[in-house]
Parts: C-alpha cells; structure tokens; sequence
C-alpha cells in the first residue's frame, strides 16, 4: 500500500513511490509543462506544481531545468525510436509517426517544436534531422536518379513529414484512420516533383 507523508514546508501529503516511478512522473509532468512554453518559459515551480510535489522534491531527482529538459528530451526521443524505429523508412513509418504523435503529443510537440527552437538543445534535433535525411536519402535513391533533386527530396520530406504531423495535432487529430494515407499521400507529391521531367 502507498504511504503518504506531509512534507517538511506543509504541503498537502505527497504519495510515496518507488524512485524509479517519481522521476517517471516527475518527467510526465515536465513535458506537459515545457510542452505548454519552452525552456525558457518553463520554472521549476512550474514544474513542481504540475506534478503536486515540491521544488525540493525536483532537485532529488535532477540537478537542474537543464538536466530535467535533457532528460525529458531524451526520453521522447526513445520512445520515439521504439515506436517508429531508426534504422530505415517504409510504408509502416509514417502510420507508426502519426500514432507515436497521437499518443503522446506533449512530447512530439516538445522535442520538433520547442527544442528545435532553443540553442542549448538545438544539438539534438540537428542529429535527429541529419540522420533523418540520410535515411531518406538512401531510401528515394532508388526511386530518384541521383542529383540536386534527389538530395532536396530527401531533405523536404523529413521535415515536411514532422511539420505535417504537427499541423495534424494542431488541427485536433482529426480522422486518426486517415491521416497517415493523407500524409503519405503529400509525401509522393514530394517524390513526383523531384523526378526529371519526362519521366
């Protein structure tokens, strides 16, 4: 059975758990926080109080925001990679994007929003975009003669694919069935107009 306790300061009983499960939820909480504003616009107290424990609690579990936004960072990322795999794209990529997005959005937005908006993180989602052009690069290669447009091909759909994702949530998700057939469906777009003409 869970214990609760009073902390020191007279905050409401904060349930007892297991280290391993408070960071978890610490971390839950801090994505939907930073989700809401960025690093920059994220407090501690922010926070805390999304989580219902004290800043002092935080500091148990990690040594800064910096520290905490990393790990939160890293963490979506993981997942990500769980979800959606990192080693190659086909037809299954896109529907499994769309559902590791829908599932999770605070982090999609988080980590493809404000990351990539923040220089001190900004490290991360520029290996995230060089990998994912690479591996688009390698896959259109057989569907692309090699050239400019072939290399533009590989880096416009990545991105398109992640700001379309994005556009999806922002949208309120509508028609989850159909979403990743609507996205791959721009994404041959992308594909057709990088083929020489004529072909």
């Amino acid at each position: 059975m869970a214990a609760e306790r009073a902390d020191s300061d007279g905050v409401e009983p904060v349930k007892r758990m297991r280290r391993a499960e408070r960071r978890e939820q610490i971390l839950d909480a801090a994505t939907r926080a930073f989700a809401r504003a960025g690093f920059a616009g994220t407090g501690l107290d922010d926070v805390a109080a999304e989580a219902g424990i004290t800043r002092v609690m935080l500091y148990r579990h990690f040594e800064s925001k910096a520290g905490m936004y990393r790990a939160v960072l890293d963490r979506a990322c993981a997942r990500l990679a769980g979800n959606v795999g990192s080693g190659n794209f086909d037809e299954n990529s896109v529907p499994a994007l769309v559902r590791a997005a829908a599932a999770d959005p605070d982090a999609f937005r988080l980590l493809f929003r404000h990351a990539a908006r923040e220089p001190e993180f900004r490290d991360l989602i520029d290996t995230l975009t060089a990998a994912s052009t690479e591996i688009a690069q390698r896959n259109l290669a057989a569907l692309l003669p090699a050239g400019p447009w072939l290399g533009w091909a590989a880096r416009v759909i990545p991105a398109f694919t992640i700001e379309a994702v994005i556009g999806w949530l922002d949208a309120g998700q509508p028609d989850p069935e159909a979403a990743a057939d609507r996205i791959s469906q721009a994404i041959h777009g992308v594909i057709e107009a990088a083929r020489p003409a004529g072909d």
